[in-house]
């Protein structure tokens, strides 16, 4: 089971696109998992053939699960390798004492094909495997097998039935009764205190009236529960980033004229499926700024800081069911704008029909995040470890700009990045606000 971000520590198989027997190259999508944020197609990064599905369709395992067995063209040359005959031993003059009959010995029992939680469950449970028959891929033991077969080993035994004692017959006052009936007092929890044990309206007197009911609480949607299971793991992810990690923060105004003049003649010769969104222009800025200033680009790993040469770009993207995911723009530095808008709008896309794959949500060196078409004038946001910072841009605003000695108004955007104190200071971070405007007032460079 890869691992799709440092916020997943299990996923669930929902379909294999692949059966033992099928040859894969490296690249192909061969299983689909799904997280608690979203779904993701896997890839396989080995040539070779399928030998055997070890995690079946719908069971949800551990991140570093095996989940199949793949027999690449190395290992096939080596199995195929021929076996070297044995040397003969020279002739001795003595032949050697008579060696007792060997004892016959009883025949290894075959190993018991289960899932690994199956495993783990049939230990804790106590419960042989070799006695449980199998339903998962090939004839693999299950964790619902070993459920199964630890409810038949231990049967809830019948409730021991006593005999009901005769119903006792309620001696009730008429006003006794009107005044259970009104209040809800069950009478049969009374007891009277009138003639032969009657029940009378004075022993009903000092009850306390019966607590109002509580409003029912709605069961909650089905999107309502899925979204609230895919911020689960978004929530653990940034208090652990907010704890672990001394953020720093800084934010910037650009000018954003000659961008915004620059695009528009851009797109005047561009065919209408072809045309760029600013937002390329901040990410292209944003790659070629990390490049420049490596201490924004890269992960902090067990007390180190371990850059990156490739500014793999995370875009922060809404999904419509609630959560968020982050996959990257891989190697955003040298991709001209035109390809970069391209693969943009493809994650964008994918993103929200859950077909994102797997090396696209574990590659990312820096994230981030837009929320200009939302009406924010500027976004503080938390970095997503391992990484070392996360930048942030708001939407284009007119505002009042003075240069030289001029004042006038000016589409300006805010940039803002939040950064790892441990990796960088206010003095690199200030350097790298800066390079993003020096590239923004020259974008026939992007």
């Amino acid at each position: 089971m890869p691992s799709l971000g440092a916020d997943m520590t299990e996923g669930t198989v929902t379909r294999w696109l692949v059966k033992p027997g099928d040859h894969v190259k490296r690249g192909d999508i061969v299983v689909e998992i799904e997280t608690d944020k979203a779904d993701m197609e896997v890839e396989i990064f080995e040539s070779g053939t399928i030998d055997a599905l070890l995690v079946p369709e719908g069971e949800r395992v551990a991140v570093g699960t095996p989940l199949a067995i793949v027999t690449t063209a190395a290992g096939a040359q080596a199995a195929a390798q021929p076996v070297p005959p044995p040397v003969a031993p020279a002739p001795k003059t003595t032949p050697p004492p008579a060696a007792p009959p060997p004892m016959p010995t009883a025949p290894a029992p075959p190993a018991v094909r289960a899932t690994p939680t199956a495993k783990v469950l049939a230990r804790d449970l106590g419960i042989d495997l070799e006695a449980i028959p199998g339903t998962g891929v090939g004839g693999a033991v299950t964790r619902a097998d070993v459920e199964h077969a630890a409810k038949r080993a231990s049967p809830t035994p019948p409730a021991q039935r006593q005999p009901s004692p005769p119903p006792r017959r309620l001696l009730v006052s008429p006003r006794a009764r009107r005044i259970a009936q009104e209040r809800g007092i069950d009478l049969a929890t009374i007891t009277g205190t009138g003639p032969g044990g009657s029940i009378t309206a004075a022993d009903l007197d000092h009850l306390a009236l019966p607590p109002a009911p509580a409003a029912a609480i709605a069961e909650p949607t089905p999107e309502v529960a899925k979204r609230a299971q895919s911020r689960r793991p978004i929530s653990a992810l940034m208090e652990r980033s907010n704890r672990e990690i001394p953020h720093y923060y800084l934010g910037l105004d650009i000018d954003m004229s000659r961008a915004l003049a620059w695009l528009r003649e851009e797109n005047r010769r561009r065919p209408v499926t072809e045309r760029i969104l600013y937002s390329a222009l901040l990410l292209k800025a944003t790659a070629l700024a990390a490049h420049d200033v490596p201490e924004m680009n890269g992960y902090y790993n067990e007390g180190a800081f371990e850059p990156s040469t490739a500014v793999n770009l995370g875009v922060a993207i809404s999904l419509r069911q609630g959560g968020l995911v982050a996959p990257a723009i891989m190697d955003a530095s040298n991709k001209p704008l035109g390809d970069l808008m391209r693969e943009l709008a493809d994650l964008v896309k994918r993103a929200r029909a859950s077909r994102l794959r797997a090396s696209e949500m574990a590659s990312s060196t820096l994230t981030v995040t837009n929320l200009g078409e939302l009406g924010v004038g500027f976004v503080y946001g938390v970095i997503y470890p391992p990484q070392v910072a996360l930048v942030g841009f708001g939407k284009v605003i007119e505002k009042p700009w003075a240069e030289g000695g001029m004042l006038g108004v000016r589409p300006v955007i805010t940039a803002t990045v939040a950064a790892d104190h441990r990796v960088s200071d206010g003095h690199r971070g200030g350097i790298f606000l800066a390079t993003v405007n020096r590239l923004l007032q020259e974008p026939e460079h992007l």
